[in-house]
């Protein structure tokens, strides 16, 4: 069965080509690291993941994550009331981008030196000096 395409009446794609398609809605740096964050770190918090080592801007973050939202691959929940709090979980379509992330990352590690995670494991390597 195929999967339902993403579609959205407020949105015009500049581009016929899948490789821009997706490169509009997640190809910025802050926003894969978002995904990354939510799907292997435990990040599930605006505040946790405004700590992330990339140091995110808030606005940033925050205008990332509607857009996640309004494509359905990012899901918010309330967690607390007064003040209310959000927790933020990708949608089986937000985690059907893990083999795209761990293509990046292995690029990354064989090319540019950067350190692996593993998400099974749970284990990271450090960069090769």
């Amino acid at each position: 069965m195929q999967k339902p395409v993403l579609r959205k009446a407020d949105h015009s794609f500049r581009s016929r080509c899948s490789i821009a398609r997706t490169l509009e809605l997640v190809g910025d740096k802050w926003t894969l690291l978002i995904i990354r964050d939510l799907m292997w770190h435990g990040k599930h918090t605006f505040q946790v993941l405004q700590e992330s080592e990339e140091h995110i801007p808030t606005n940033i973050l925050s205008q990332r994550l509607k857009k996640l939202m309004h494509w359905g691959l990012v899901d918010r929940q309330p967690y607390q009331d007064r003040p209310v709090r959000h927790a933020y979980h990708l949608t089986e379509t937000g985690r059907s981008l893990e083999p795209l992330l761990l293509q990046i990352m292995g690029w990354g590690h064989a090319h540019l030196g950067g350190g692996i995670f593993d998400p099974k494991t749970q284990n990271s390597t450090t960069p090769q000096s």
